[in-house]
């Protein structure tokens, strides 16, 4: 996680709400905005204050020519959430991975992770077999980085103004947000963030006091349920709550169940760590 020589991280953008005294922060998935979320927390900003990130290349962040690694998207976060530590992070799919690393490193500012959809499937080689073994569009799109880089360009320049119309499943306001970053954003993020990041070791260097929730569909095939019950097996601080009939997007299918979990999550985990600690 060592930054890089005159590599200045840069600022994210941020949506905030809510006026309460514990903070909030969401981090989307891969394509995914804070209009992921508007809208389907409004309840959570009625007692908490709330901060929609964009991550780095994604969104209305910056997005520098560069290689998207983990340390540089966690750098960039850590410019920005730094003045809103302590936090619970909330992150969905490539968000929750960049959660784990975000709290391995920072543990000082984070007071408790909600996890997402989480996509572990054990190694660099699994991960690359699950989605060789998916779907068409799965192979051809996460498998091989030119196939990757040239959906991106010609998602973004050619189908993006009629890419809500053929995601009927997803709300028009993010499908429309799903063509804001770059081919190098999208790809090497992709590389560097799902598959090669060890997750099991950034999940090994958590506090082992810090409260974990995950939130996972049972009909999840983008990040298959095994993964997390896998990672969470011998960590009795993790809690998973598996959703019923629900697939890789939890918080908008059901966001009331979400969001009901989330708030007895935190009301039951309010300040253990330290008290534990």
């Amino acid at each position: 996680m060592k930054r890089l020589a005159n590599d200045s991280p840069p600022i994210l953008y941020v949506s905030e709400s809510g006026a309460g005294d514990s903070t909030l922060v969401f981090l989307p998935g891969m394509g995914g905005t804070t209009r992921y979320w508007q809208g389907r927390v409004s309840k959570l900003e009625q007692n908490f204050h709330v901060v929609l990130v964009d991550t780095l290349g994604f969104g209305q962040s910056p997005k520098p020519r560069m290689r998207y690694t983990v340390a540089r998207h966690i750098d960039a976060l850590h410019e920005t959430l730094s003045s809103y530590a302590p936090f619970t992070l909330i992150g969905h799919s490539m968000g929750s991975v960049l959660s784990v690393a975000y709290a391995a490193h920072y543990p000082e500012q984070v007071e408790r992770l909600v996890l997402i959809g989480l996509p572990y499937f054990g190694n660099r080689e699994q991960t690359y077999q699950h989605f060789r073994n998916g779907s068409v569009l799965d192979r051809w799109f996460f498998t091989n980085v030119a196939m990757a880089a040239i959906a991106c360009m010609l998602t973004r320049r050619v189908f993006g103004r009629i890419l809500p119309y053929f995601l009927r499943d997803i709300p028009r306001e993010a499908a429309e947000d799903l063509v804001k970053h770059t081919w190098r954003s999208f790809t090497t993020s992709l590389w560097e963030v799902v598959y090669n990041f060890n997750l099991m070791g950034a999940a090994d260097m958590l506090d082992p006091l810090l409260p974990v929730l995950c939130l996972h569909g049972d009909q999840d095939k983008t990040a298959p349920l095994a993964g997390i019950l896998q990672l969470a097996e011998e960590r009795p601080n993790w809690q998973v709550e598996v959703l019923a009939g629900i697939d890789h997007h939890p918080w908008l299918r059901q966001p009331g169940v979400c969001t009901t979990k989330v708030e007895s999550f935190l009301a039951q985990n309010q300040n253990a760590r330290f008290l534990l600690s």
